[in-house]
């Protein structure tokens, strides 16, 4: 062993969990150190080759307005984006973008390359090195000790990581790399509670094999669109996807075959995600349904491979090919990787403190998708946090947790923490309980100045963002005070929109709120500022006409936050307060919420309890108060 360096924070991995950590780390001006087993793969996309989606893409652009990349990279290396959801409210509206894997790949890793404080190596970790319970540092297989205050692991799926396809098995991190299997096995000396976890890849087929006149083409918008607050250029020549259904023979197939697949074989197995489940659990849990959607999205622009997305299985290589036969458009197509599952070792996550620290080892870290997530846009969510978190700790600065109502990160993060999961954890939008704040939309109003406080959003950027607030809220205010009166012209608008006329003069902001008219509307009947941006219009037409639901959802907010502002004294001993059932102290203490909000987010633990401890908490204050 020998001494390689010292460092303030460590970062094991540069998945998209890895990278958004070690770069906020490193803007907060630690001296920060990022591993990983193969520095050709940095922010490798093993699965579909896509940012984005419901939630996932108001993770991407929270991430951005905090001062991360990943929104950047997929706006300088996608192929396609689309906004989901248009037809339906601002709460669920997200982007969607199909990545040039490789390329994004490469940008992320010159990203990192150049930022300041922040060194990349690659290299297996093998140890991680403790003394009385507190973190010093990491041991490399090739004996290379690399010393810090905090260490953040990001392994993702590669913990004795375990390849299937059909009957054959092998130890493997995805696409074939090498799995990580002594830090697994140290964590579990450590006492840490570790789970079995899976997740599972289809086929990537050869373009040109593709009969694409029998699939429906999926283009991207016309409208250019990006993740990113600070994206100015766009990318025009995108590429489609597109979109066939698998049939009565694909699902014949695969009732005669369930048997060979690893999933169903019979053999104990990790627990696959829920909401992205195999070919084979498709069939199983809804076979009343004549067919499935598989999108074909292809890699990059410079690859013939696509995705089969919708197609994931654990199958043999031979019955692939046969459902392939089966489906619309891909019956000649040639297989140029087989689709496989991974079976991986995750983390208990409610042995972590909400910044992402363990509880059982000072300076310890852990993010992504060791901590029982799916998905790249959760990963990065945790990644950022988890790095601005070490290091404040390395430095002793200021840590960061995000409240329930200001992020999809928080809502996240807080679900992990207080009640666990049982199987890998996928954002959605109905986890919000305060989804209409948590908006794609508004995601830089929500978090850039936490950004800006935490040293990862510069200056310039900023002072544009203050200037967009003032915007705003000057642009609202004016049409609360500009008077519409029911003139020719005006009442002519309103029949043309299918609306009831005017009998009397009425706001401006009042005639916003009615549902069939927008503020381009508006603007053609009252004087208006011609170089308004298109981002201030959106938000003042949103905030107008859902000032009502936003302010109730504000109020349950404040509501919620008193629960939230109600610390738990450390080291409370819950054995000694009589009256909360025997469960929900077993759970509390094996949480040890911070707050009585997050124990009464708690599983098992009722609203009773909470009383009881509310109670005690409150005696022990006047206690402490007679004492003095």
């Amino acid at each position: 062993m020998y001494n390689a360096g010292q460092y303030d924070v460590i970062v094991i991995g540069a998945g998209h969990a890895g990278v958004e950590a070690g770069l906020a780390a490193a803007k907060r001006g630690a001296k920060t150190l990022m591993l990983t087993l193969n520095l050709d793969l940095i922010a490798f996309m093993p699965c579909n080759p896509s940012v984005g989606g419901p939630a996932k893409g108001v993770v991407v652009r929270e991430v951005d307005a905090l001062g991360g990349q990943m929104g950047k990279v997929i706006d300088k290396t996608h192929i396609q984006m689309r906004l989901l959801n248009t037809s339906k409210g601002p709460a669920v509206r997200a982007l969607r973008a199909q990545a040039d894997k490789v390329l994004y790949q490469q940008e992320m890793k010159k990203v990192i390359e150049n930022q300041e404080n922040l060194t990349l190596r690659q290299g297996m970790v093998d140890e991680i090195l403790i003394e009385d319970g507190v973190v010093k540092g990491v041991l490399t297989e090739t004996k290379a000790a690399y010393y810090a205050p905090t260490v953040i692991v990001t392994t993702g799926t590669f913990m004795r990581g375990k390849v299937l396809i059909g009957d054959i098995e092998y130890e493997s991190g995805p696409n074939n790399q090498r799995a990580t299997v002594k830090l697994s096995e140290q964590l579990e000396e450590l006492g840490f509670d570790i789970v079995r976890f899976k997740t599972g890849t289809p086929p990537r087929v050869n373009s040109h094999t593709i009969d694409y006149s029998k699939t429906e083409i999926q283009p991207g918008d016309e409208e250019p669109r990006a993740f990113s607050y600070e994206t100015t250029e766009f990318i025009t020549d995108q590429i489609p996807c597109w979109l066939t259904y698998t049939g009565e023979f694909t699902h014949q197939i695969i009732d005669e075959n369930l048997s060979r697949s690893a999933m169903y074989s019979g053999a104990e197995r990790g627990t696959g995600p829920r909401y992205c489940p195999s070919i084979e659990d498709k069939i199983v849990r809804f076979n009343d349904k004549p067919r499935h959607q598989i999108f074909l999205e292809p890699e990059g622009r410079n690859t013939e491979e696509v995705y089969v997305q919708g197609l994931s299985t654990s199958l043999p290589e031979d019955i692939q090919k046969k459902l392939l036969e089966t489906i619309p458009g891909l019956e000649k197509s040639e297989i140029m990787r087989a689709g496989y599952a991974i079976e991986y070792d995750a983390v208990v996550p409610t042995q972590l403190w909400p910044t992402l620290e363990t509880k059982k080892i000072d300076g310890l870290f852990t993010a992504g998708q060791i901590n029982g997530t799916s998905g790249y846009e959760e990963a990065a969510g945790q990644g950022i946090m988890a790095g601005i978190n070490a290091a404040a700790k390395a430095l002793d600065q200021e840590t960061l947790i995000l409240d329930r109502s200001e992020a999809y990160i928080g809502v996240m993060i807080d679900d992990l923490v207080t009640k666990g999961t049982n199987e890998p954890y996928r954002l959605l939008t109905s986890r919000a309980e305060h989804r209409l704040l948590l908006r794609h939309d508004n995601a830089d109003l929500r978090l850039t100045d936490i950004g800006y406080k935490m040293g990862l959003i510069p200056q310039e950027r900023y002072d544009r963002f203050t200037k967009k607030k003032e915007l705003i809220d000057s642009e609202v205010d004016r049409l609360k005070s500009i008077i519409i009166k029911p003139t020719k012209d005006v009442q002519q608008l309103i029949e043309e929109l299918g609306g009831s006329p005017l009998k009397d003069g009425v706001k401006a902001s009042d005639l916003l709120r009615r549902p069939e008219v927008k503020y381009s509307h508006i603007k053609q009947i009252v004087p208006h500022d011609e170089n308004l941006p298109s981002d201030v219009e959106e938000q003042v037409e949103i905030i107008v006409k859902y000032e009502g639901y936003i302010k109730k959802s504000l109020q349950q907010v404040e509501k919620m936050r008193k629960m939230e502002n109600k610390y738990i004294p450390d080291g409370i001993d819950y054995d000694d307060i009589q009256g909360i059932a025997t469960e929900a102290k077993e759970k509390l203490k094996k949480v040890r919420p911070l707050s009585v909000g997050q124990a009464s987010r708690i599983s098992g633990v009722n609203p009773s309890d909470i009383s009881i401890l509310l109670v005690y908490i409150e005696q022990g204050v006047r206690s402490q108060a007679s004492n003095e």
